[in-house]
């Protein structure tokens, strides 16, 4: 049981070149691409929010505020400890000491799912999927 939790249902996920990372802007509702790189992710069809994904992107934090929508209430989710670029309770600790800044990438990303990013200072990235407040159908 153990091994299928932890292992068996995660799988690589497969990006769409130029397309890996999409945020929201806050002029337009439609999802854009931003610059990202050394993407890497994992996701599981058992259940809608495995998604994890991290990578890096060259774009600066005052043009990602001033382009894209922020997110209130970012949570990380804890992924496989054999996923190690994805650390949820470092992501956590820095959104909640302002070390890091989370954006809207995809709002309904399925029904009740939002697809969240967190960007640090230096780059480093990260994107997860969070429920959200929204009746689910």
């Amino acid at each position: 049981m153990w091994y299928l939790q932890v292992y068996a249902f995660y799988e690589p996920v497969a990006f769409q070149p130029g397309q890996e990372i999409r945020l929201t802007p806050i002029i337009g509702a439609m999802p854009e691409p931003i610059l990202a790189e050394d993407v890497s992710g994992i996701d599981s069809d058992s259940s809608p929010i495995r998604f994890r994904a991290c990578f890096t992107t060259p774009l600066s934090l005052a043009m990602l505020t001033e382009t894209y929508v922020a997110y209130e209430g970012p949570e990380p989710l804890v992924a496989p400890g054999w996923f190690d670029c994805f650390d949820a309770q470092a992501i956590g600790t820095a959104l909640e000491r302002g070390e890091a800044l989370a954006f809207l990438s995809e709002a309904q990303i399925q029904p009740g799912v939002d697809r969240v990013v967190a960007v640090f200072p230096d780059g480093r990235a990260f994107a997860w999927h969070q429920l959200n407040d929204s009746p689910k159908d």
